[in-house]
């Protein structure tokens, strides 16, 4: 499918793919979703420990960015994994500016990295980030008990509604350990249905600008 580098309301970049008229990230503002959403109401609920995060819909990159910048900030020790079917472009990579949109030009370095090590196997970034990318589809997810914390960022239901399934979130609560928690900027009932269905504790919580709602689920 054809894609195409775009300018979100904040200035920052994403990438669109133009049959479906979807975005990777927030065309209101791929930055500031991305803290709003997983940033605020997901990472910050942990500090001075280390986690194992699993974010659905590498993509970008840009959520693996902006938590390996927050990462020393809240004295966290992080263990990501990316799980992506279909990799972005390196070309398309380079377009995206997102260390100079978020002031840390020096990281520019980091961030190629990050979309330049292997996939299948834990790549370790810093003292503080271990980055282990996985190429394949979402269903194939067989973690049991792992994660404290998971990002779904998957492409909205609009587009893709088979990954906003109870099948799909009943994979997500078996991967989370409990008490673990899954952030997502979707808001639909259907996908809050869903979650509930498979034994999440959901809440709505105020949406990044352009949205009005997300939501948080807690495996109890």
């Amino acid at each position: 499918m054809k894609r195409k580098i775009i300018v979100t309301g904040d200035g920052s970049k994403t990438i669109q793919i133009e049959e479906w008229n979807e975005q990777y990230h927030s065309k209101h503002g791929a930055v500031q979703e991305a803290y709003h959403v997983f940033i605020k109401h997901g990472l910050q609920l942990f500090t001075d420990t280390e986690i194992n995060l699993l974010e659905i819909g590498f993509g970008t990159g840009l959520n693996a960015l902006i938590t390996y910048l927050e990462a020393p900030k809240q004295q966290l020790t992080i263990n990501y994994t990316g799980v992506e079917a279909y990799p972005v472009e390196m070309n398309e990579v380079e377009q995206l500016d997102y260390c100079q949109q978020l002031g840390a030009e020096e990281m520019e370095p980091v961030f190629k990295q990050m979309h330049q090590i292997p996939w299948e196997s834990p790549n370790k970034i810093s003292d503080y980030f271990t980055l282990h990318k996985q190429q394949k589809d979402f269903k194939e997810i067989s973690e049991t008990n792992q994660f404290h914390l998971i990002y779904f960022d998957a492409f909205g239901a609009r587009v893709q509604p088979d990954l906003w399934t109870e099948y799909i979130f009943s994979i997500m609560h078996t991967a989370l350990q409990q008490g673990g928690v899954l952030v997502t900027y979707a808001a639909k009932g259907s996908v809050r249905r869903a979650m509930q269905a498979v034994g999440f504790t959901v809440e709505r919580l105020p949406g990044p600008p352009g949205k009005r709602e997300m939501l948080r689920a807690i495996k109890n």
